[in-house]
């Protein structure tokens, strides 16, 4: 019996099949075909081992990191929320889209009915082992979390944000919500988990 695989066009489609059925996107199939994934699983597949989940749940009570020269406005509190990537969307509003800015003051009471995130995400996202759970879609916008407002060192009240560059890398900065919001500027919000 050879032990050389050999994939015909049969199994090839019961794989497809599977995929889909599990909702794989091909970037998905890619990152699994790399490196040593599909080893690490193979004792699943023959029934020799089990898939444990790991539960990422983020503080969303806890007391926002404030940068420096900035001082807290308000934080809605979120209680403890598992991290769940189909429970996080981007919003934009009707006002931001097809190259038109919003100003955020009239941005903020449309963002605060989509039941915005709190800072807590951001920083969680912030933490360098949690990067690669920040969505490719985000690359190349600055994405907002309007449940935590901050008031500058001239009374200006800003609302903090993540930018994510078109290598994946990131960084933290904060706009002041007098100024206007474009489509590549959403807001973080509650989405429903399938």
């Amino acid at each position: 019996m050879s032990t050389e695989l050999m994939l015909d066009v049969g199994q090839a489609n019961e794989l497809k099949l599977a995929f889909r059925r599990a909702e794989w996107t091909p970037a998905d199939i890619k990152k699994f075909c790399e490196g040593d994934l599909a080893s690490k699983l193979l004792p699943v597949v023959r029934g020799c081992g089990d898939v444990v989940i790991a539960k990422h749940v983020i503080d969303m009570d806890a007391d926002p990191f404030v940068p420096r020269g900035l001082e807290l406005v308000s934080h809605q509190k979120q209680g403890q929320v598992e991290f769940d990537p189909q429970k996080i969307k981007l919003y934009v509003a009707k006002g931001q889209k097809n190259g038109k800015w919003m100003n955020g003051k009239k941005l903020q009471p449309e963002v605060d009915a989509q039941n915005p995130y709190n800072a807590n995400l951001l920083d969680w996202y912030l933490v360098k082992e949690n990067q690669k759970f920040i969505p490719a879609d985000w690359r190349g916008k600055a994405v907002f979390f309007w449940a935590t407002i901050y008031r500058g060192a001239h009374g200006y009240l800003c609302v903090r944000c993540v930018y994510v560059d078109d290598d994946g890398s990131c960084l933290s900065d904060y706009y002041w919500i007098d100024d206007d919001f474009a489509d590549f500027d959403p807001a973080v919000v509650a989405g429903k988990s399938n």
